[in-house]
C-alpha cells in the first residue's frame, strides 16, 4: 500500500466523525478550525507503543484504536470540557498490513462519533513498532474548567466509579488467560481492552462550583492522587479504595490483592474529584440520579501533605510511571 492510498482509505473510515467547527480537515497540510469565542480551549496528547501500551495478542486492532483516542478524551473530560477535534499520528512497523490499520481507525472513529469528536488530519510514518499518538482539542466554558489545582483541606475526596477493573482485565488478557471463562472476566476484559471516558460526568461536574479539582486516574489511584495533592498544596487520607466487583472476583481466584488492583492498577479512566465537603451529600444524590450511580467516597484532604491511609500509613505511589516501568 501507498501513503496516499492509506490515507484516503483512512478519510472515508473518520468521515462520519462529526464535523464540529472543522473548517478544513483531512487532506491538506494542515486542518483548520473555528474556536468558540466564549470557551477556553484545552489540548491533550497521548501515545499507545505496541510492546509498551498493548500487544496484539491481548486486544484487537479495533480495541487498540478505542483505546488510544479514550485515553485522550478521558484527559479532556477531567478538565471539565468537551472535545472538539482530534488529529492522529501513526506509525507503521514493518509487517503491519493494511487491513489490522483500517480496523484499528474503525476503533477510532466509532468512539470519535460518538463522543462528538472530528478526527481533523494526522501523519503516517515507517516506525519500528506500532506507534499511535493523538491529539486531540477540547472546548470549555472558563467557569468550568476544572485542574488539578484547587483541592482544599477538608474536601471529600472521591471517584466516579469503582477502580481495578481494568487492572483485573490486564491479568486475564496477559498474565492469567485461564481465567477467561471466570463470570466477571468479560466485563474485566471490557474496562481493559475498551475502556468508556467520562465526558459527560466531566462536563456534569465540571458545571459545578463545589467541585474543587479534579483528573483522571490512567496512571492509578495511589499515584494520581498524589498528583492531585502535591499540585493542590495539600495532602490526603485514602480511608477506602472502592474496587470493582470483577476485580474482587478474579483477584481472588488469581491470588491477587484486590484492593492493591485498585489502589495501583490505573487505566480505569474514572475521575477523581475533590468535592466540598458540606455539598457532598447532594451531589452524590444528584450524580446517582444522573449517571445512574453514586460518586464513591475516597477519603478526606488533609493540611498536612502526602498521601496517607486512615492508620497513618503512607501510600507509595506505585501506579505507571512511564519512564520507571
Amino acid at each position: 500500500m501507498t501513503e496516499d492510498e492509506l490515507i484516503a482509505k483512512l478519510q472515508a473510515i473518520v468521515a462520519q466523525a462529526a464535523p464540529g467547527n472543522v473548517l478544513l480537515g483531512i487532506g491538506d497540510d494542515a486542518a483548520v478550525w473555528q474556536p468558540s469565542r466564549s470557551h477556553r480551549s484545552v489540548i491533550t496528547t497521548d501515545a499507545l507503543i505496541e510492546g509498551v501500551h498493548f500487544t496484539r495478542a491481548a486486544m484487537s486492532a479495533r480495541e487498540v484504536g478505542h483505546r488510544a483516542l479514550a485515553s485522550n478524551l478521558s484527559d479532556v473530560a477531567a478538565m471539565g470540557a468537551k472535545p472538539v477535534l482530534a488529529t492522529i499520528a501513526l506509525g507503521v512497523s514493518s509487517g503491519t498490513d493494511e487491513a489490522w490499520v483500517l480496523d484499528c481507525y474503525r476503533g477510532i472513529a466509532a468512539l470519535a462519533e460518538r463522543a462528538n469528536c472530528a478526527i481533523a488530519g494526522g501523519d503516517i510514518v515507517r516506525a519500528p513498532a506500532i506507534t499511535i499518538a493523538i491529539a486531540v482539542v477540547g472546548e470549555v466554558r472558563p467557569s468550568n474548567l476544572k485542574t488539578r489545582a484547587g483541592m482544599l483541606p477538608g474536601d471529600t475526596i472521591a471517584v466516579t466509579g469503582p477502580l481495578g477493573a481494568s487492572r483485573a482485565g490486564l491479568a486475564v488478557a496477559v498474565e492469567r488467560p485461564d481465567l477467561a471463562g471466570v463470570p466477571a472476566a468479560a466485563a474485566a476484559l471490557r474496562a481493559y481492552r475498551t475502556p468508556e471516558p467520562r465526558l459527560a460526568e466531566g462536563r456534569w461536574l465540571g458545571a459545578s462550583r463545589n467541585v474543587r479539582a479534579m483528573m483522571d486516574t490512567s496512571d492509578g489511584l495511589s499515584t494520581d492522587l498524589t498528583r492531585l495533592a502535591r499540585a493542590s498544596n495539600a495532602g490526603a487520607t485514602i480511608e477506602t479504595i472502592p474496587v470493582a466487583d470483577c476485580a474482587r472476583a478474579l483477584a481472588q481466584r488469581a491470588g491477587a490483592d484486590a484492593e492493591q488492583w485498585g489502589l495501583d492498577g490505573g487505566e480505569d479512566f474514572e475521575l477523581l474529584v475533590a468535592v466540598a465537603t458540606r455539598a457532598f451529600s447532594h451531589l452524590t444524590r444528584r450524580f446517582h440520579a444522573r449517571f445512574g450511580r453514586p460518586l464513591l467516597r475516597v477519603g478526606m484532604a488533609t493540611a498536612e501533605g502526602g498521601v496517607r491511609f486512615a492508620d497513618g500509613r503512607t501510600v507509595e505511589s506505585a501506579g505507571w510511571d512511564h519512564l520507571r516501568a
